[in-house]
This record gives structure tokens, C-alpha cells and sequence, in this order.
């Protein structure tokens, strides 16, 4: 594998796939992302207020080359102009015994969030892509994805994941791409099998999460496979 360091954005017909930065418009349209407990329902982690998201893009900022093994990447996708998605805010009901029994949840605009029109702002940040390297000397690596809701059943998630594929396989050389998802998760299934990535296990109650012991399914794809879709 060769080692990736470009800070140039990715383009496609419709996306730009870019490192994420401290700027006001990131930090909103994220916040309006992972705030979104429709958007979290199968993630690692719980919706995240504005304070948690603006520490976690200073850690991916961090980060700028693909070269050693848990080297990662978390790009931004971009849609050219688009009209940003709202932050949602969650207030959480307790029972009698202080644990949380249910979330209300309310869109609202997020705080510090930019007034300018949409035609002014050409492009708004509608998900993200995550790179892993899970073992460089082995050309391996992990990909995952979360798009917003509003932006979800468009072909952009398969558009950004596919550029992303090109470059792994591509520029970094790379033999096999792994993505890891809930089995519950219909969306990212059928985006891996558009990928033409196969179904390689099934790992039984592997993850305690939430209370409760949860599944997971692997998917994979070789280079050689991917670049014979990409010659079709």
C-alpha cells in the first residue's frame, strides 16, 4: 500500500469529500448530524450536544495521513448547494429512578448557527466518511459512513463511499476494504451490496451496547473486484 497525505478535496458529480475543520459551518451542520437520534440509532454513540461535536472534529482534525496500522481519517461530504439541515435538540424524561426512559426531541436551529441564504453558502456538509487503516502491512483497511436523514434514499452515500473506494484502491494500493454494521441497519446493507461488497460474517451478540448484548455483520471487498465493477 502506498501511504495517503492529499489535503485536496475529492470531487464527484454532486459531492466534495474534504478534511473537516473548526469553522462555524462544520461545526453546525455536524451538530445537526449527530444530534439526530434517527441518524444515531445504529452508531457507537448516543446524540451528541454542540460542546461534544467541536471536541471530537479537533481530534479528527488531528489527523492527516493514512500510513500506519489505526491511522484513520473522518472526511466531511458535501452537497453543492444545498439548504443545511436543522440541529435537533433532546430533552431526556427520567423515570423514578433517575434512568432515562424516553427522549423528546424538537429541530431547531443550532446555536451560533449561520443566517446566511443557501445560495450563498454553495455547499452544506450532509454526512461523513470514515477510513481506517486496520492493517497496513496488510493493505486493510475499514470504511463507514452516516448521512442525515433529510439527505438519506438520494444515491449520495453510495456516491461518496464509491469515491472514497477509488482512491483506497486506487492511489493507496490498498487489497481489501472491510465496512462493520449493525444487522438491523437495512440502509447500510443495501449500500454495501451496490457496492458489490459480499457479506463475510455474521458475529453473534459480539458488542454489549446499550443495555443489551448486539450482533454485527462484516462485509468485504478485494481490489481486484472493485476494479472490475469500475470497468462495467
Amino acid at each position: 500500500m502506498k501511504p495517503y497525505d492529499s489535503l485536496a478535496p475529492i470531487a464527484t458529480e454532486r459531492l466534495v469529500l474534504r478534511r473537516l475543520t473548526l469553522s462555524n459551518n462544520d461545526i453546525d451542520d455536524l451538530h445537526a448530524q449527530q444530534s439526530n437520534p434517527e441518524l444515531t440509532t445504529y452508531m457507537l454513540y448516543d446524540p451528541r450536544d454542540r460542546a461534544t461535536v467541536i471536541e471530537k472534529i479537533q481530534e479528527w482534525t488531528g489527523n492527516e495521513v493514512l500510513a500506519a496500522t489505526n491511522d484513520y481519517l473522518q472526511l466531511a461530504i458535501d452537497l453543492l448547494d444545498a439548504v443545511p439541515p436543522k440541529a435537533v435538540q433532546s430533552t431526556a424524561i427520567t423515570d423514578a429512578n433517575g434512568s432515562a426512559a424516553a427522549t423528546t426531541t424538537s429541530a431547531s436551529a443550532s446555536p451560533g448557527a449561520t443566517t446566511e441564504p443557501p445560495s450563498e453558502r454553495r455547499t452544506v456538509m450532509i454526512g461523513t466518511l470514515y477510513f481506517k487503516l486496520t492493517n497496513a502491512e496488510q493493505s486493510t483497511a475499514e470504511i463507514g459512513w452516516a448521512l442525515h436523514p433529510n439527505f438519506q434514499g438520494k444515491g449520495y452515500a453510495r456516491e461518496a463511499a464509491s469515491a472514497l473506494l477509488d482512491v483506497a484502491f486506487g492511489e493507496m494500493e490498498l487489497h481489501r476494504v472491510t465496512a462493520l454494521l449493525d444487522p438491523r441497519n437495512g440502509d447500510s446493507i443495501r449500500l454495501c451490496e451496490a457496492l458489490g461488497m459480499r457479506r463475510e460474517a455474521h458475529f453473534v451478540e459480539d458488542l454489549w451496547f446499550r443495555g443489551a448484548w448486539e450482533d454485527t455483520y462484516s462485509y468485504g471487498i478485494l481490489a481486484r473486484e472493485w476494479a472490475s465493477r469500475s470497468r462495467r
